[in-house]
């Protein structure tokens, strides 16, 4: 994201002369004020269930989740503050030559004169659209088995063997018999409990299609996730008026990870500024009547904290020009 954080360039001049007088000009420029930008990134896990999940606990002792579903989780928060004209807050004065240097020096410290734009560039990235979960090659079973039944008839009994579909939990015993025989047959090679003799390259490639074909066939039982990573940028402007001081800076959607404050399918995230106190400006007795004045803003320092309604997940202080206050800036030449 590209920013301009601070724009100082002077207004047109309009000027007007005579012989004695120096050139006076009007000047119009605006009051910073602080927009607070959220980098979030997330993860996003697209789980598909193994059709015989229902079964793992039976078959291989352990739980199995039973149902596709897709979570996100927030893996990076980086706050950043840039400052920016104040639109509402714009101003028109009148100076003199000789008071342009003393003006462009309050700029430096965060006024915003003269016309002029502020660039940004952010984008947010959605996930695609996910396919459903695939399990070929994970060596499920056929559907079909073949059985004897015996038959009765007037004239005695004979057996036939006729094809059925195996049932669903059929097909679960058969993958984790599978399952085990892969461990036994593994052990018994670490071991040398076998016909064959494995050693070298031979016992590390037997070893990795051993594990392969266990997590093939475990998948069947546990299922597999699939993960993609998202990265969104937004954008708080705190307000004055703002009592609470609290705002929804994004949400996070069961379906399109980070979305915008207002977007109401997702999960908000809170934003909440504690201003820390301010000294009251001093009043200078006895001070010379200024022959100019400059309204500036001096930041308050705020504490941010961001969290989801329950937790906490970042907390850092900022300066927020506009949450301040405003002064004057006398010019007396």
């Amino acid at each position: 994201m590209k920013r301009l954080l601070l724009i100082a360039a002077l207004a047109a001049l309009c000027l007007s002369a005579s012989a004695q007088d120096s050139y006076s000009g009007y000047v119009t420029y605006a009051l910073p004020r602080t927009d607070l930008v959220f980098e979030v990134t997330a993860r996003q896990e697209v789980f598909h269930a193994g059709p015989f999940a229902r079964y793992a606990r039976k078959y291989l002792g352990v739980d199995a989740r039973e149902k596709d579903e897709t979570t996100f989780e927030i893996t990076g928060i980086k706050l950043t503050s840039a400052v920016e004209a104040d639109q509402n807050a714009r101003y028109t004065i009148a100076l003199p030559s000789t008071a342009l240097q003393t003006y462009m020096q309050i700029t430096s410290q965060g006024l915003v004169s003269g016309e002029g734009e502020s660039y940004s560039e952010s984008a947010s990235w959605r996930f695609p659209l996910s396919a459903n979960g695939s399990f070929a090659g994970k060596g499920i079973p056929s559907n079909l088995a073949s059985e004897s039944n015996t038959l009765h008839s007037t004239s005695g009994s004979f057996s036939q063997n006729v094809t059925v579909e195996k049932s669903p939990e059929r097909k679960a015993k058969e993958v984790a018999d599978m399952i085990f025989s892969i461990r036994e047959n593994r052990y018994k090679i670490l071991v040398g409990d076998t016909d064959a003799t494995y050693s070298g390259e031979a016992m590390k490639a037997t070893m990795e299609e051993l594990n392969k074909l266990e997590a093939d066939y475990t998948t069947l039982f546990l299922g597999y996730s699939e993960y993609n990573d998202q990265s969104a940028v937004f954008e708080v402007i705190p307000e004055k008026d703002n009592a609470k001081q609290i705002y929804v800076a994004f949400r996070v959607s069961d379906t399109d990870g980070l979305v915008s404050s207002d977007n109401m399918s997702g999960k908000p995230y809170y934003l909440q500024l504690v201003p820390e106190p301010m000294a009251a400006v001093p009043f200078a007795k006895g001070a010379p009547k200024p022959k100019y004045e400059i309204r500036y803003r001096v930041p308050a320092i705020c504490k941010a904290t961001l969290t989801d309604g329950v937790n906490g997940l970042l907390q850092i202080r900022v300066p927020v020009y506009q949450l301040g206050y405003s002064a004057l800036y006398p010019i007396y030449k």
